[in-house]
């Protein structure tokens, strides 16, 4: 089981970190300062009643967006697709999925945001394509067609492959045997999702040209979706079965030559404009993850770690887990390098109910304080839309009514091993990606908003007291502590580049640190349970000014409420 939810999860999302201890003309970058917004939208607001979001929903929603305060709009893939991981399986790269709109709906999208001084990210799934793909089509069509090195097979008369574990497959087995030309093929997520062989130099080409396609019509940036993937060891070794595929990450991640293709997406894209670039994964340990992000290796901005979402799963989890982790990353990455800080996206749980505590008499409290500390902490916040709401997990009860992939085949797989399905869907309530994925709360009217027909996925009955009309009329609600939030971290550049330090180490309820810059100090506590609770600092909080508090009455001492999140000016 425990093997299952790292499959769900691993490849999805983190942080690595960086520190400075003043600003310059050098290392000062818009992404560094920005605050990222990720929009899942098949979610965000349906247009024409099909029960889709879709880009004349998100047109709809500018001003709203432009209202948050949020520098960035990241979007997951909205090309052509015929949706067997909902649109991380592209059949086209250069159309948009006939669900979202048009190419014309795009360009007003893309000029809505820019109109409005916002950038915009686009997601790049290039580690596989669809297989409905044109070029997956000809590669299976026979094995002297001139595509078929455009992805990795295997011919059947040698054999079965030596074995690859597959994310999504319903028997974990990344090898699909395909009759037409007797072969099998690699796809480390689905059946319909066939690995691209980067080693081919044709495909390079071919993903350079589209980056090149959308830097040219003005996208700001790219997410390099599960990258660290993309290069395979093509003399197909056997790995050791006590590791593998146990041990996931060490065998798949960051295979040799990567970095060499990745200098070459930035010679051929990357350099050419002022883009921010973004890889899904950090690699195996952090010499990896400065490789990827260091600036003078001339290849990507940022990369995500998963350790935090990780060390939620684990069975030891515990706050002080959680310090050591993000301090560790900021120790290493002190002098070179830059960070991300996630906690929910859309491959995860909703964050109040990951993260924090989704009960009535917690929630907005709970909420606040970790939208606190993702606007608090040094690096580049991405922020998955709906939690500025407090939006929690729906904890769908029947497998029937789950859509994700991942999700249905896992039950599946627990099934085929007579496994404990029970358990599983317990493990889906609170963590399955579905529970992040419902649509967005807008209003109390029907579908909370998000459209006129039934919904792909049903709405959270709590739309009528959880949603973005009555949260923007409400002064004190999640909505309006999150744009407060964004704006103090816009007018302290010591939120963004200032010195990171752990206070109160060894605490095992309060997260405390403190952001340095040039003389000025900020010192950030934060209670991460629902227990009156107190922390150790060497300041003196009687003279200290307080800028940001998610309760309406706070006192300056060293006592916390439950989920109390407050940011102190230190004189």
């Amino acid at each position: 089981m425990k093997m299952r939810m790292l499959a769900v999860f691993i490849f999805f999302f983190g942080f690595i970190t960086n520190n400075f201890s003043q600003t310059n003309s050098t290392n000062q970058k818009w992404w560094k300062e920005a605050v990222v917004y990720q929009i899942y939208p098949r979610s965000f607001k349906d247009s024409d009643g099909d029960g889709i979001g879709d880009l004349k929903g998100i047109i709809s929603k500018l001003d709203y967006i432009k209202s948050l305060g949020v520098d960035v709009v990241w979007l997951n893939p909205i090309y052509s697709s015929p949706n067997d991981d909902n649109g991380y399986d592209i059949s086209d790269y250069q159309n948009i999925m006939k669900e979202f709109g048009t190419m014309k709906d795009f360009d007003v999208l893309l000029k809505g945001l820019h109109d409005r001084g916002i950038k915009f990210v686009m997601d790049v799934v290039v580690n596989h394509s669809s297989d409905e793909h044109e070029w997956f089509k000809q590669s299976r069509s026979s094995r002297t067609n001139p595509y078929r090195n455009y992805y990795h097979w295997w011919p059947a008369e040698k054999g079965e492959p030596p074995y690859r574990f597959s994310q999504f497959d319903v028997n974990h087995n990344a090898w699909k045997y395909d009759s037409l030309t007797n072969a099998y093929y690699l796809h480390f997520f689905s059946t319909k999702q066939p690995d691209l062989n980067w080693e081919n130099p044709k495909v390079r080409k071919e993903v350079f040209d589209m980056m090149n396609f959308w830097a040219k019509k003005g996208v700001d940036g790219f997410r390099l979706d599960a990258f660290q993937f993309a290069c395979k060891d093509t003399t197909w070794p056997i790995f050791p079965k006590e590791d593998y595929p146990k041990d996931f990450i060490k065998y798949h991640a960051m295979v040799d030559p990567i970095h060499n293709y990745l200098k070459e997406m930035y010679d051929n894209v990357l350099s050419k404009y002022d883009v921010m670039s973004v890889a899904e994964g950090a690699g195996r340990n952090f010499q990896d993850a400065h490789d990827l992000v260091d600036a003078d290796r001339n290849e990507l901005n940022l990369a995500y770690a998963f350790d935090p979402i990780d060390a939620r799963w684990s069975k030891d989890y515990s706050m002080l887990k959680m310090k050591k982790i993000f301090s560790k990353w900021d120790s290493v990455f002190v002098n070179k390098g830059w960070l991300s800080i996630f906690l929910a996206n859309h491959d995860n749980a909703r964050l109040v109910s990951r993260f924090g505590n989704d009960e009535p008499q917690y929630r907005e409290v709970s909420s606040k304080m970790l939208t606190t500390f993702l606007l608090s902490m040094r690096g580049t916040p991405f922020y998955y839309n709906g939690d500025e709401l407090g939006m929690t997990n729906i904890r769908l009860s029947k497998i029937e009514d789950y859509k994700d992939i991942a999700a249905l085949n896992g039950y599946k797989y627990v099934q085929s091993i007579k496994g404990d399905t029970s358990k599983f869907m317990t493990f889906l309530k609170e963590s399955g990606r579905d529970n992040g994925r419902t649509p967005y709360q807008w209003n109390t009217s029907i579908n909370a908003g998000f459209g006129t027909g039934k919904s792909w996925l049903p709405v959270n009955p709590n739309y009528k007291t959880i949603n973005a009309e009555l949260e923007n009329k409400d002064a004190n609600s999640c909505l309006n502590y999150f744009r407060k939030a964004i704006q103090l971290r816009k007018q302290n550049k010591v939120l963004v580049y200032g010195k990171y330090n752990l206070i109160d180490a060894d605490n095992e309820k309060v997260y405390a640190y403190t952001r340095e810059l040039n003389g000025k100090k900020l010192l950030v506590v934060l209670n991460f349970t629902k227990e009156n609770t107190s922390f150790k600092t060497v300041y003196d909080l009687s003279k200290a000014k307080i800028l940001l508090s998610n309760y309406s009455i706070t006192s300056k001492n060293k006592t916390l409420k439950p989920y109390e999140a407050v940011v102190f000016e230190i004189k």
